[in-house]
């Protein structure tokens, strides 16, 4: 059987502050019934006076802890953020040294929420490839970091939190079998943050514009996030000859409950099949396919059939089937 990149170990990390409904409705003009109507959101978690690499490097050496995994045996590591300590250097390298990871290449992938999918699929090709045994993949982001807590819009969504896992070779026909991911840039328009990067440097007119937070169109954002996660989706269960019974559990972004919603109203899964806890965290961006994975790991099964699937901004999105290769027969 063929070379397979499996989830061996899986951690997280979630900051302490809440920030809960009730709290936020006195920093901005919302309540408690428009914003979990509207995204089904009741709290998220803040990091404060740290960077993303505090999350990410807690997760890591937890998940090294957990794996009971030498951190010179890491091979590589990848770090998916849209929201590094630095432009440079990576916030993956940043990562590594704190974690006595001294055999590794490390770098960082952004692809706003789909990140972390796109992480997946990169770091399986080096496994499969067979240059590479041990590869860790994070997803972390400091979302408040670039949240105008001022835009009701957006500051109701997301919140702060990171995650990681550890792939490693499988060839008992577990681990990630099949992928797909497409783009679409003339999604920019609709979900970006405008300045801080090379075309738009800060300047005294960019910061009072407001122009280093996120902005997002929100309509534009849900009509495009449900139609092409749900085509990914089907086309990576026709291709693999899977239907609804078929899958195990499904794994979105936790990006709003209406999309994940819309999108299950398509795909017809079972509720308690699909993995969702957008109301604890928010939207953490890359941090929420693995904190799905993670909380929900122990109700994993080894050889369950897994679909993980998300949506970011660029556009961006993505779908993953896997085989769990973690827990008992």
């Amino acid at each position: 059987m063929k070379k397979m990149a499996a989830f061996t170990a899986i951690s997280s990390f979630i900051p302490e502050f809440v920030l809960d409904n009730a709290l936020l409705q006195q920093l901005v003009d919302t309540n408690e019934e428009w914003i979990v109507s509207r995204t089904g959101i009741k709290e998220r978690r803040i990091l404060k006076d740290k960077g993303t690499s505090h999350m990410a490097i807690n997760a890591v050496k937890l998940l090294l802890e957990k794996s009971n995994t030498s951190p010179t045996e890491i091979d590589l590591v990848i770090c998916c953020t849209v929201t590094p300590d630095y432009q440079f250097p990576a916030t993956a390298n940043i990562v590594s040294e704190a974690c006595g990871i001294k055999n590794a290449f490390s770098f960082d992938l952004n692809a706003a929420c789909s990140g972390f999918i796109y992480g997946l699929v990169t770091a399986s090709k080096f496994i499969e490839s067979g240059s590479h045994k041990k590869v860790i993949v994070i997803g972390a982001d400091k979302m408040s970091s670039i949240i105008n807590y001022e835009d009701r819009q957006t500051c109701v969504i997301f919140g702060d939190a990171g995650a990681a896992v550890l792939l490693e070779p499988n060839e008992d026909g577990f681990g990630i079998i099949d992928a797909t991911m497409g783009t679409d840039g003339s999604g920019f328009e609709f979900l970006h943050q405008k300045a801080g990067g090379s075309a738009a440097t800060p300047t005294f007119k960019t910061i009072e514009a407001n122009e280093h937070f996120v902005y997002q169109e929100g309509k534009s954002v849900f009509k495009v996030a449900v139609t092409k996660v749900t085509e990914c989706v089907e086309e990576i269960m026709l291709r693999n000859h899977l239907t609804t019974e078929d899958v195990n559990w499904f794994v979105p972004h936790q990006a709003n409950i209406r999309i994940i919603e819309s999108v299950n109203q398509r795909l017809k899964f079972k509720p308690e099949q699909v993995t969702v806890n957008i109301q604890k965290y928010g939207n953490t961006t890359n941090g929420t396919i693995p904190l799905c994975l993670d909380e929900w790991q122990h109700q994993f099964k080894k050889g369950d059939n897994i679909i993980l699937a998300t949506f970011g901004g660029g556009f961006t999105w993505g779908a993953i089937y896997l085989k769990w290769a973690l827990g008992g027969q």
